[in-house]
């Protein structure tokens, strides 16, 4: 099954991804530890059901050297033991911050104060926006039901 349009030909997608991008350079390079960031978009990934995101940060993190045993749990983190306290912060917070419909008043005072204790506010402020940019870039692909599968790391470099 193929796209339902083709985000790299529409103008109009174009111009908004060039920001989108931009923005998650912006998150990349920040001091929010990259594999952090990995699991993060992994997980959001998940959850909104996004095969295209899932396929790229999985090959993306293994490239960067994350192992296949972390990758493979990352739907389960509660239940894994291979993950630090301040990546489980990070997952509970992008689980929230993905499912904030779920949830009255959003992201709970518990989830955020546990990622505080783990990260500074720059990196607290990195952590919100890779949430809110992952699950636009989700959004995106499964309403455009972008294929999973064939992604190769660096392919969009």
């Amino acid at each position: 099954m193929g796209a339902r349009l083709n985000a790299f030909t529409s103008p109009v997608a174009g111009k908004a991804l060039k920001h989108f991008i931009a923005a998650g350079k912006v998150v990349a390079d920040s001091p929010l530890p990259a594999a952090t960031q990995e699991l993060v978009k992994i997980r959001a990934s998940q959850i909104n059901g996004c095969g295209f995101c899932t396929d790229m940060h999985t090959k993306d993190a293994a490239a960067a050297g994350e192992t296949s045993v972390r990758l493979n749990l990352v739907a389960v983190w509660r239940e894994a033991t291979v993950f630090t306290d301040a990546e489980r912060a990070a997952l509970e917070l992008a689980e929230e911050g993905t499912r904030i419909a779920d949830a009255a008043g959003g992201v709970s005072d518990e989830v955020w104060g546990n990622a505080a204790k783990h990260y500074d506010d720059e990196q607290l402020m990195a952590l919100v926006s890779l949430i809110a940019l992952i699950n636009s870039f989700n959004r995106m692909n499964v309403m455009l039901t972008m294929p999973a599968g064939d992604y190769q790391p660096g392919q969009f470099n």
